[in-house]
């Protein structure tokens, strides 16, 4: 048998049918299969013109509001309705309203349905999150996944694996956000079509499970079908601790083809920005100093965690939003926002004049809580700064970690965190 990447062993491990060779054609069945408040009602009513009448398994099915959540119209309210009514007519209990979950990719991990070797299935671009936890996050149409949702199974092309090698540990004030901004900034944002991004290597662990995330999260914005992180001591024990049976980690085999390999010291990263309109456009922050900005987004589906809410609270702590910016924070699901409040982060965000939202995705895709008017700029801590992307196109976008939005926000400017925090 040829060497395998760890793309092609977990795609292996769920084959119904076809050879795991990149571009081939097989079928896979996915452990969980995960829909949202925008992705689910067209799902469902492609569903049921199916006929099958019941889903495949009602308890690997997750339903999560979260994109219009909570409803800010009439249509947003009829979205949330149809998928409660989807949930309690299938007797799917993974079905998590505002107030009791928070945005799907994170939410997901927290309550324990994704770990080694497991498969996701998601009407979301950003299934690829999944990666972090040496799982596969694949995403599809809602019409797909209806497919998914009647017969526990779907085909896809296998795709081609790039490895991306982790040395070094990072200087402070660089996060995983900085890893995948500096790929994406190297292959651009069509680099990784048709393919897995699979990082590796001595670096890996110098990234928590928070920073994976983040890392896995912008996979697609490279073009990349999938991600996938080598599982590790780290990633083993945070499954135990989300309750879930430990098991060993999908690796790949000595000798498994690339497409492309590359590697990244960890230790020569600077913190990154992406100027709009595109993730790639990595730079420096230090080149963009002085630029003004409107708001500071801090959240997302992989940077609204506990880890960059910390750093936020760190920069924020007995300082204040400059009088010009306005600073929205936005825990990425109840859990962690309720976690933060313990621990008196929410108060030195507030204290400092943050607006603290319930988990949503809100601003993010320009959906509500944060839209940005014509001329106005932000630095945000998301995934995608496309023109429009957080309100009027003639808004500009700036992506980057935790530590530079929070800096941003109190000097009202972008700036090295550096600045306000010194290199201590």
């Amino acid at each position: 048998m040829a060497a395998m990447t760890i793309t092609e062993k977990i795609l292996a491990a769920h084959a119904v049918e076809g050879d795991i060779t990149p571009g081939a054609i097989a079928t896979i069945w996915p452990d969980v299969v995960l829909l949202n408040d925008v992705s689910g009602p067209l799902a469902f009513s492609q569903f049921d013109a199916i006929g099958t009448g019941r889903p495949f398994d009602p308890e690997r099915i997750v339903l999560v509001d979260d994109h219009f959540a909570p409803a800010k119209d009439v249509e947003s309210a009829e979205a949330l309705r149809s998928t409660r009514r989807f949930a309690e007519a299938h007797g799917i209990r993974h079905h998590y309203g505002p107030g009791r979950g928070g945005i799907e990719h994170t939410l997901l991990a927290e309550i324990g349905m994704v770990g080694h070797g497991d498969i996701v299935f998601g009407a979301d671009s950003h299934t690829c999150t999944a990666g972090a936890f040496n799982a596969l996050g694949i995403g599809f149409g809602s019409t797909d996944l209806a497919a998914a949702l009647a017969a526990g199974r779907l085909w896809m092309r296998v795709p081609e694996s790039i490895r991306v090698e982790l040395t070094g540990t990072p200087a402070r004030h660089v996060t995983g956000k900085d890893v995948i901004l500096e790929v994406i900034r190297r292959i651009g944002s069509d680099g990784g079509l048709d393919a897995s991004l699979e990082f590796g290597g001595p670096g890996v662990s110098a990234l928590g499970m928070d920073e994976r995330m983040a890392v896995a999260n912008m996979a697609v914005e490279a073009g990349a079908d999938a991600c996938v992180f080598e599982g590790d001591a780290i990633s083993l024990d945070d499954m135990g601790k989300r309750g879930m049976t430990t098991r060993a980690a999908t690796m790949a085999d000595a000798g498994a083809t690339y497409r492309m390999r590359m590697e990244i010291d960890l230790g020569a990263l600077p913190p990154l920005v992406a100027r709009p309109p595109s993730p790639a456009n990595g730079v420096p922050v230090e080149t963009l100093r002085g630029t003004r900005v409107d708001q500071v987004y801090i959240g997302n589906c992989s940077n609204g965690t506990m880890t960059d809410l910390r750093q936020a609270a760190e920069v924020l702590r007995g300082r204040k939003v400059a009088p010009h910016v306005r600073l929205v924070v936005v825990p990425a699901t109840q859990r962690i926002w309720r976690q933060a409040l313990a621990e008196g982060l929410l108060d030195i965000l507030a204290e400092a004049g943050a607006a603290v939202s319930t988990p949503t995705c809100g601003a993010c895709f320009g959906g509500h809580m944060g839209i940005l008017a014509a001329g106005e700029t932000a630095i945000a801590t998301t995934n995608r700064n496309f023109r429009g992307r957080m309100g009027h196109p003639e808004a500009s976008v700036f992506l980057s970690n935790a530590w530079v939005a929070a800096a941003a926000a109190v000097a009202g400017e972008i700036v090295p965190p550096s600045d306000i925090l010194g290199n201590g």
